[in-house]
C-alpha cells in the first residue's frame, strides 16, 4: 500500500508538471504581450509630447508673426497720418 501512494503521487506529480509547462507557454505569451503594450504605450506618449512640444512651437511662432504684423500695420498708419499732415 506503501508503494501504491507513491506511484500516485508519482504520477499527479507528472500530471501537474504537464499542466505547469503546457501553461508556462500561455504564462511567456502573455507576459509577451504586456510588454509589446507597455512599449506601445510608452511610444504613443512620446508622440503625444513631442507632438505638444512641436504644437507649442508653432503657437510661438505665429503669435511673433502676429505681433510683427500688428506693429507693421501700426506704423503704416502713422506713416498714412504723416503722409495726410504733410499734405494738409
Amino acid at each position: 500500500m506503501e508503494n501504491g501512494y507513491l506511484i500516485l503521487g508519482i504520477i499527479a506529480l507528472l500530471f501537474i508538471s504537464m499542466y505547469g509547462y503546457s501553461y508556462y507557454s500561455v504564462f511567456r505569451e502573455k507576459m509577451n504581450q504586456r510588454k509589446a503594450q507597455d512599449a506601445e504605450a510608452k511610444a504613443e506618449k512620446e508622440r503625444q509630447l513631442l507632438r505638444q512640444q512641436r504644437q507649442a512651437e508653432v503657437d510661438a511662432r505665429v503669435a511673433k508673426f502676429n505681433k510683427r504684423k500688428e506693429e507693421i500695420q501700426h506704423e503704416l498708419e502713422l506713416l498714412e497720418k504723416m503722409k495726410k499732415q504733410q499734405i494738409s
